[in-house]
């Protein structure tokens, strides 16, 4: 049946007037944020359906495979016994930012979100559209993320869904993918070399050359992996050591209108040294768990100590005239956390802390590495642009641009841990009880059982990256006003610090039952300044909505792992590399060393903020290293 009255229902279950036309923002009833899911539906059989079809009185056919749900607070049909076909979306569900989601089925047809379609209903462009119009460094960085979903997808055997140009899409920076496609072979990185053989003939002059003699190494008879994510990285890095980068921070924590102890921490914020030579490299939130005396050290200890560990990791690095690696940076920050939390850990043993009362805190944080590297030019630059991105329990990180807010974080929570272990779909895990439940956090358990996510992204255009605890991502308020408070920022009328401000602002509104900590990082890539102006127009005032029904927070249910359930890979695929033996060997020693003595010293200091009096315990001679404390 084709409909001519285009509307679409309120999410808010006791909404009296849920009906609204298709083009509000807002429930005219309710003012509850409207949600607008857009679909991407996969059938094995030729399926006809014209624009504005209704499908099972929900779903609008905007162009087929194109559907609208209009009922987005009603569940889907979802099957009690998972289809085989559908595991690789769930096992690969820590990839969503590249990867679409099963949301459902509609009779023998697969219904997925998360799908690189924009706000209107419009496919964003396929890479082979995209290309010529692309830099230099978007170009190699689209690759390399290609080159990253290699391995993940061909070890559950939908690699094939990177060799059809149509099925790659790219969003700014991002490569998404339309839908996973199963091959009964597995492909070969020849046959991904043909894919990229008419892209590489029209990349920009600076990459050509280099670019096809990866593609030679990934033609030849027994192409190695390793050395073309080598060479590909290298060049990465050298198209972005190019351009300029400035970057500002700002950030700050709040405790809420509702709540009298703020368990959050947050690094940078107006108090601290704006001289800090780390002060643009390193961002982070903490949201502690264990209530009073609990909560508040662990996030306060894992803010301090980390601060510590990354910046000694950074000035080895910046000292380094030789490239490290990805993997290896990560393995090195990965070392860090589980320094931290090994130390958090410890002081509930001493305390005897035990199940829901040890403390810990969730931790979202961010590394600017300041690599020394030669452009492709033949310039030495002191940066080269990566960003890497760790996050453990549900503290979030976004991207946002002037046109996108992508969501880079993936929660550790029961609902993530049902899907990636292909037990149940999304929807259905979001319906338990306990969905919300973290996982994991930073300090609870010993760090061998400690699974951080950690991203690498390049920083290749300008952009505000905003990390939060859930006092402000909570009921999806970032994706609901990120253009009210970052647009400005980006075009030069509002100040990051009152973006902060609005932030925590409109958190302490619209949520209200947390405490609340942000931090933005402005990442500019672009050479002009961005001039000041005076708006011409008053920032758009938050609309006042029924508060939503009070629920218990997710930092009092931290669930025990189950440690005998497969381990899923957390990050993009690893690139290996030849590095020269003593390079790696002396960056794995400095890294131990610099591990080594950090630990003992985080030791000290953890069992300073638990037994302030702990100084006087020592002997004289060693009073003196310890810091000052008011003696009472």
């Amino acid at each position: 049946m084709i409909s001519t009255h285009r509307v679409i229902y309120c999410t808010n279950p006791e909404c009296t007037k849920a009906i609204n036309p298709i083009e509000n923002r807002f429930c005219a009833n309710c003012q509850t944020p409207l949600i607008r899911r857009y679909l991407w539906a996969v059938s094995q059989r030729q399926v006809n359906l014209k624009p504005r079809a209704k499908v099972a009185q929900r779903y609008e056919v905007i162009r087929h495979p194109i559907w609208l749900d209009t009922q987005p607070g009603l569940l889907p049909d979802i099957r009690d016994e998972l289809p085989q076909e559908i595991l690789p979306y769930l096992q690969l569900y820590q990839q969503r930012s590249h990867l679409p989601q099963v949301y459902g089925f509609h009779d023998d047809i697969l219904l997925l979100e998360n799908v690189p379609i924009d706000e209107k209903g419009n496919l964003y462009p396929a890479i082979a559209n995209a290309w010529e119009q692309a830099t230099a460094l978007r170009q190699v960085y689209w690759l390399w993320q290609i080159l990253q979903l290699w391995i993940p997808l061909s070890e559950l055997g939908v690699a094939g869904s990177l060799l059809v140009a149509e099925n790659l899409r790219v969003q700014g920076w991002c490569v998404r993918l339309l839908e996973l496609i199963p091959t009964l072979h597995a492909p070969s990185l020849q046959q991904l070399a043909e894919c990229w053989q008419p892209w590489i003939i029209t990349a920009k002059t600076p990459l050509e050359q280099e670019l096809k003699k990866i593609l030679q190494k990934m033609f030849a008879e027994n192409p190695h992996l390793e050395e073309i994510a080598n060479q590909l990285n290298a060049l990465l890095l050298s198209c972005a050591a190019e351009l300029p980068l400035t970057v500002k921070v700002a950030g700050a924590t709040d405790t809420g209108p509702q709540l009298t102890q703020n368990e959050d921490n947050c690094y940078p914020t107006s108090s601290d040294d704006q001289d800090d030579p780390v002060l643009t490299h390193v961002s982070m939130v903490c949201d502690g768990i264990g209530g009073h005396e609990g909560g508040e050290v662990a996030s306060q200890l894992a803010v301090q100590s980390l601060k510590l560990q990354i910046q000694a990791l950074i000035t080895e690095v910046a000292s380094s005239n030789e490239l490290v690696s990805p993997e290896l940076l990560q393995q090195q920050i990965e070392a860090s956390l589980r320094v931290v939390n090994n130390v958090i850990c410890h002081c509930n043993d001493e305390q005897k802390r035990e199940g829901r009362e040890r403390m810990g805190t969730t931790v979202v944080l961010s590394v600017q590495i300041p690599q020394r590297i030669q452009t492709i030019s033949g310039k030495q630059s002191e940066n080269a642009h990566e960003l890497f991105l760790v996050n453990i329990g549900d503290s979030r990180a976004y991207w946002i641009t002037r046109n996108h807010c992508q969501l880079l974080t993936v929660d550790d929570d029961v609902v993530a841990r049902e899907v990636r272990f292909a037990r149940s779909l999304y929807l259905t895990a979001l319906n338990r009880p306990d969905a919300c439940a973290l996982t994991q956090a930073l300090g609870t358990k010993e760090g061998q059982f400690l699974r951080p996510m950690i991203q690498r992204f390049i920083l290749d255009e300008d952009g505000i990256l905003l990390l939060c605890s859930d006092g402000l991502s909570d009921n999806n308020l970032v994706e609901q006003y990120w253009r009210d408070y970052s647009v400005p920022v980006l075009t030069g009328q509002l100040s990051l610090e009152e973006a902060v401000r609005y932030w925590i602002n409109l958190a302490n509104q619209k949520n209200g039952h947390d405490n609340t900590s942000v931090v933005l990082t402005h990442y500019r890539v672009s050479p002009k300044e961005i001039i000041p102006i005076t708006p011409t127009f008053p920032l758009v005032e938050v609309q006042q909505a029924p508060q939503p029904l009070a629920t218990e927070s997710s930092d009092l249910h931290l669930l025990n792992l189950n440690l005998t359930e497969p381990v899923v890979t957390t990050t993009a695929t690893p690139i290996p590399e030849k590095s020269k033996v003593r390079q790696k060997q002396w960056f794995l020693l400095g890294g131990f060393l610099i591990l080594t003595i950090g630990s003992l010293a985080l030791g000290f200091f953890a069992r300073k903020l638990a037994n302030p009096n702990i100084c006087k315990q020592l002997p004289q001679q060693v009073q003196t290293l310890c810091p000052s404390v008011d003696n009472k």
